[in-house]
């Protein structure tokens, strides 16, 4: 059975696209489900995806979490449902509270984009589920409010409870704890600031991208209670 993911789209998104082609890759059903609509349809995960949404006017994500959609996002996620933000989909999903901290401008105030390094830091989350920990994958980043911080008893919970589940390994923006992802405490939210659909083809330099999505997949095909 084909899995079927929706992908968001707010005003000023412009990774839509490429997440759909990455999944479309590993045998994926994925659609653009519209930031005014208000039900999510017959899905199986969601990926909030990169770009600007509303312009990052105010902050990045600070209006797209008034979107309707983001109410179906909630009741999706509280019910189990896989949901995946990459980069100002990270940044939407902690302004919605879907994950705790904040994303704040880069240390050295650069925009970055270029290939890093990333080292599994958990699998206790959908995206990283079945995947080895402490397997390195090379995945770019675009981003100018990646500097990921959250208080230290967050980061304690984060840490004990095994939802740290991507580090740098050479931290490019000032992370605390070289955090590039983080899942909530089900492990069925995750935010991460680098873009696995900008790896998902080795002639474009690498195809690691498609371990997470392929870990995304087989979550939500495993039926994640909701």
């Amino acid at each position: 059975m084909t899995t079927r993911v929706g992908v968001v789209l707010f005003p000023g998104t412009n990774c839509e696209h490429d997440v759909i082609e990455a999944l479309a890759r590993l045998g994926a059903d994925a659609s653009l489900v519209w930031h005014g609509e208000r039900s999510l349809g017959d899905v199986d995960a969601m990926v909030l995806p990169g770009g600007f949404a509303h312009g990052d006017y105010l902050r990045p994500g600070a209006i797209a979490r008034f979107s309707p959609v983001m109410g179906a996002v909630s009741d999706f996620a509280a019910a189990g449902g896989p949901v995946v933000g990459i980069c100002n989909g990270f940044q939407v999903l902690t302004e919605a509270h879907l994950l705790p901290g904040a994303l704040q401008k880069n240390a050295g105030l650069r925009f970055l984009c270029t290939p890093v390094d990333l080292e599994v830091a958990s699998d206790r989350s959908v995206l990283t589920a079945g995947v080895e920990v402490g397997r390195r994958l090379r995945i770019p980043i675009n981003h100018f409010e990646g500097n990921y911080l959250c208080d230290p008893a967050t980061l304690d919970e984060l840490r004990a409870e095994g939802r740290v589940v991507l580090r740098y390994v050479d931290n490019p923006n000032g992370s605390v704890d070289d955090i590039a992802g983080i899942a909530n405490a089900a492990g069925n939210v995750v935010g991460l600031m680098p873009h696995p659909e900008r790896a998902s083809d080795p002639l474009l330099g690498s195809a690691d991208g498609l371990v997470l999505f392929a870990a995304l997949l087989a979550s939500a095909g495993a039926g994640v209670s909701r």
